[in-house]
């Protein structure tokens, strides 16, 4: 079965391509842009063909979730592979990586491929691993990268915690680099961190909550530069939420370390000024930051100094955020609400263009993994994501796919809006089965 996908924007940063044409899709691969030869319709309409009209849409290159968290094993009851896929494939994304800390942690090659199998029965996109830096995230005992690495792990992390131990986490970038693939930092100083459980600062101290203060991710993040300067390794820096993060990004690119750099939505789209009471839908880690943390965050994007937007997708059971910002589990959900806070936020503001944000959600996270995708010229995978840019809508949790219903964002009033998402020529998103609810 070919596709014809007619009449689209097609936005392509790594092609240069920002126009209307038509993209066809042959046998799981991209097959022209533009317009067929007729020696290229001859064999493109030999087979049945599926049409697709994208007028008034934009179709890009598949987005790329660099960081979500699965849940599966262990969790399931938070979220489960099949789920969380499903949620990420209507948010637009073609493929996700989940970090290691699942229990038992993703931290040896048997886990890596528990992780595959599970995902080639359950998941609709693409699944990249993530492997542990250190055996069971005890921050103890380097794990069997290379050994993960064969079995199909694309990087190594060790979200949820620091690596605090400086000469073990050095040696790990070594093998990294050796084995080039990246390293995902997740940057927070456990020593500094207390009992912490949002921002220091005002609103911290009207609720009665133990604050975080950004030198608490700033020690980690130069520390994890100079160890990347050391060791060659390519170095991700994962939710990035203070100013002095995006500047010590920026000193690392001028001297020309191979370091980048994301940011999630909730950090250039709230404030802890916006924590009005002692709700734990905005407890995440890194916390909700000052007004100058962001607005920094999101000069950071748009000079690109910021390389990638990700989610941090976190989904936790609603009892445990029923909780009390102090005793409540970090984290919220974000597969699909990213594309239309990203629009709502960056584009509609003027800070990036539609083909920028392209880039950050598609192009720059593939490059960073080192996988196949982020463009749609001919012989490419035909991963992709159609979507308007323009059309509004209220965010419902209710509605979300994922398990988790923990979000900041439920009833505020975004644009964009995902219509296709497309894996190997094959649409996956909308569901056919019709099912859109967190219990599926």
């Amino acid at each position: 079965m070919n596709l014809w996908i007619k009449n689209g924007h097609l936005l392509d940063p790594a092609a240069g391509r920002d126009e209307v044409c038509d993209l066809f899709i042959m046998d799981g691969t991209v097959a022209a842009v533009g317009s067929l030869s007729e020696k290229e319709k001859e064999k493109f309409f030999a087979d049945a063909v599926t049409e697709l009209d994208a007028s008034g849409k934009c179709v890009m290159p598949g987005f790329v979730d660099l960081h979500v968290h699965l849940r599966e094993p262990g969790f399931e009851y938070k979220e489960t592979i099949r789920t969380g896929t499903r949620a990420a494939a209507k948010g637009g994304f073609t493929a996700v990586c989940p970090m290691p800390n699942t229990n038992p942690a993703t931290d040896c090659p048997e886990m890596i491929r528990t992780v595959l199998e599970i995902a080639e029965r359950d998941s609709p996109i693409h699944v990249y691993p993530v492997g542990a830096v250190t055996a069971g995230q005890l921050g103890k005992k380097m794990t069997d990268i290379a050994g993960m690495v064969k079995a199909g792990a694309k990087a190594i992390s060790e979200d949820g915690k620091s690596v605090m131990d400086a000469g073990l986490y050095r040696m790990a970038m070594q093998e990294a680099a050796r084995l080039s693939i990246p390293v995902l930092a997740h940057c927070e100083d456990k020593n500094l961190v207390g009992q912490g459980a949002m921002n220091a600062g005002e609103r911290a101290e009207e609720l009665g909550i133990e604050g975080i203060t950004n030198a608490v991710e700033d020690v980690i993040v130069a520390r994890d530069i100079l160890l990347a300067k050391e060791t060659g390794a390519k170095l991700h820096l994962c939710h990035c939420s203070t100013k002095d993060s995006v500047d010590f990004i920026r000193a690392a690119k001028e001297e020309g370390l191979p370091v980048t750099g994301e940011v999630c939505p909730h950090h250039f789209t709230l404030t802890d000024a916006d924590i009005l009471s002692d709700d734990a839908n905005y407890k995440m880690n890194p916390p909700l930051r000052g007004r100058e943390d962001v607005d920094r965050l999101k000069e950071g994007l748009a000079e690109g100094i910021m390389d990638a937007i990700s989610t941090d997708h976190a989904p936790h059971g609603a009892e445990e955020k029923e909780r009390s910002i102090a005793k409540a589990p970090f984290g919220i959900v974000g597969s699909e609400t990213v594309f239309s806070l990203a629009v709502t936020e960056l584009v509609k503001t003027g800070l990036l263009s539609p083909l920028e944000l392209v880039r950050k959600m598609s192009t720059n996270p593939c490059r960073i993994l080192g996988v196949e995708g982020g463009s749609l010229q001919p012989g490419m995978p035909a991963d992709i994501t159609i979507a308007d840019f323009d059309e509004s809508y209220v965010i419902d949790r209710e509605e979300f796919v994922s398990k988790g219903k923990n979000t900041p964002f439920h009833g505020r009033n975004v644009y964009g809006t995902i219509a296709y998402t497309i894996v190997a020529g094959t649409v996956v998103y909308p569901f056919e089965d019709g099912v859109q609810e967190g219990a599926c």
